[in-house]
């Protein structure tokens, strides 16, 4: 299987724009109206966790506790926006990509550990169809059909029922490595 990159990275990976407008409107006020809209769009797309926190962060505010009732992912993307208001060399590099082939192998082990009665690896899971579903397209379909996975689903057709191309190329190659994992 091939390695998977560290969950934090590939989070950075993910919101690297994000998180660079974010530091970049803290550090050029001037910005700011346009942050605030983008912030306004984030809580439409269901992330107010995350956008009261870097409202506090707008205000001043750095202490831990804007952290509270955070995910791991929302608490991820916080910490790098104080890391770099203050360091802005740690930023993550925004020309790097999230390793897509790194999803599938990811999500089968996760599946996988779930089936198993794995509480923490259900919680994250669990974590992650949420953020799919808010994603909307394929990867909301996708993200609908995780707990059927975990319950043993695995007739392609039905699971890939108003996919795209896209969703059910990474479907099949879950199935894929769900079915490795399945003949060790």
């Amino acid at each position: 299987m091939a390695k998977l990159p560290d969950a934090v990275e590939q989070v950075l990976q993910m919101h690297a724009p994000f998180i660079h407008a974010v530091v970049n409107a803290l550090t050029d006020r001037a910005q700011l109206p346009d942050l605030m809209q983008m912030l306004a769009a984030a809580e439409q797309q269901g992330w107010a966790g995350l956008v009261r926190a870097l409202r506090l962060i707008v205000d001043g505010k750095r202490d831990d506790s804007i952290k509270l009732g955070l995910d791991e992912e929302d608490r991820i993307v916080v910490e790098a926006v104080l890391r770099g208001l203050t360091h802005p060399e740690s930023l993550p590099a925004l020309d790097s990509k999230p390793d897509a082939s790194a999803a599938a192998p990811g999500l089968a082990a996760m599946i996988t550990a779930s089936a198993s009665g794995d509480g923490q690896a259900l919680a994250v899971l669990a974590n992650m169809a949420e953020q799919m579903v808010r994603a909307g397209g394929d990867m909301a379909r996708l993200g609908g059909v995780m707990r059927r996975l975990v319950n043993g689903e695995r007739d392609f057709e039905v699971l890939s029922k108003g996919m795209g191309a896209m969703g059910r190329t990474l479907l099949l190659d879950i199935l894929s490595e769900l079915g490795k994992s399945a003949i060790h």
